[in-house]
């Protein structure tokens, strides 16, 4: 595959035609703020924040760096023009403004040199910026697709299909762990994790005695990858003794 030779404000780079930017800008240790990238999943570009200019023949454009695909030789990439530095605070002001609850926006904002949203805040959206990070961790990672989107535009909303119970979830937590402003609720008491409006008996390892997952989430690795039940049976931490 061909080389494309680029600058990163104003550092040689390489890549191979066709990666995306992002990852090759973290690399570089350049730092570049996103609330909807995650390695291993598509890019979405929801959050907009990863915003760079990239100049091509003379020619410049804002793009977002996550879903971006080097394809030119010569390509100017500026990661902190003060176009983009202005664009990225409009945009953390509104994300802001619509989820005054999440606390990693408010944080990001005041990195960014945002200290109060010029729009009103919003009430009752909790913490969820429909980044979609969860979803495609489901469908992507998991393999479920237990979680969707509904509706458009401000009426947009991020959960299970008709608001019910996935029969499709397997209750492991990886939309849990992976949102970036703890929008998802999951709770766990004796014995049981409780998530998207289902319940889910927990795994006990025999070795240590700890819960460690949910019984339908073994139940369906052990089928999905033809394993014997018994060898995930026990937690990572003792199975690694």
């Amino acid at each position: 595959m061909a080389t494309i030779n680029f600058t990163v404000d104003g550092r040689p780079a390489r890549a191979e035609r066709g990666k995306e930017l992002l990852p090759i800008i973290r690399d570089m240790g350049i730092e570049v703020p996103t609330l909807c990238y995650m390695d291993h999943i598509s890019p979405y570009g929801s959050c907009r924040l990863c915003l760079v200019e990239v100049r091509i023949r003379g020619r410049s454009k804002i793009t977002t760096s996550c879903n971006y695909n080097i394809n030119t030789d010569g390509t100017e990439v500026l990661t902190a023009s003060e176009r983009v530095r202005k664009l990225r605070r409009d945009v953390i002001e509104l994300i802001w403004a619509r989820n005054p609850e999440a606390k990693q926006v408010e944080e990001l904002a005041k990195k960014l040199g945002v200290t109060q949203p010029r729009y009103p805040f919003e009430k009752d959206n909790g913490r969820c910026i429909l980044c979609g990070v969860c979803v495609r961790v489901c469908d992507e990672i998991v393999g479920v697709h237990a979680l969707t989107f509904s509706s458009r535009g401000s009426l947009r909303q991020l959960g299970t299909p008709f608001d019910e119970p996935s029969s499709t979830c397997i209750g492991c937590g990886a939309c849990y762990f992976s949102c970036p402003t703890d929008a998802i609720e999951m709770k766990e008491s004796k014995g049981v994790r409780e998530i998207w409006g289902r319940k889910f008996e927990m795994e006990k390892c025999p070795s240590c005695g700890n819960y460690f997952a949910p019984k339908f989430q073994l139940d369906y690795l052990a089928g999905k990858f033809k394993t014997p039940r018994e060898k995930i049976s026990v937690c990572m931490t003792c199975r690694g003794k």
